[in-house]
């Protein structure tokens, strides 16, 4: 494999970044809203499994009271 000078590394560089589709604003906006939706149906998901581990832990924990 040939090395590369710098200058002709960063040409080949722009030339890729030429080749790249850039999603648009409106693709941009709608799969970040998406993103912050799973991130809010995860954490609401974490939240009730921890309770309800926690109440398990906790009835385990009191039989013998």
């Amino acid at each position: 494999m040939a090395k590369n000078g710098p200058v002709e590394f960063f040409q080949q560089v722009q030339a890729e970044t030429a080749k790249v589709t850039w999603p648009t604003r409106r693709e941009t906006l709608i799969t970040t809203g998406m993103v912050f939706v799973m991130v809010l149906l995860a954490s609401v998901f974490f939240l009730v499994v921890d309770q309800i581990l926690r109440f398990g832990v906790s009835q385990l924990l009191n039989i013998g009271h």
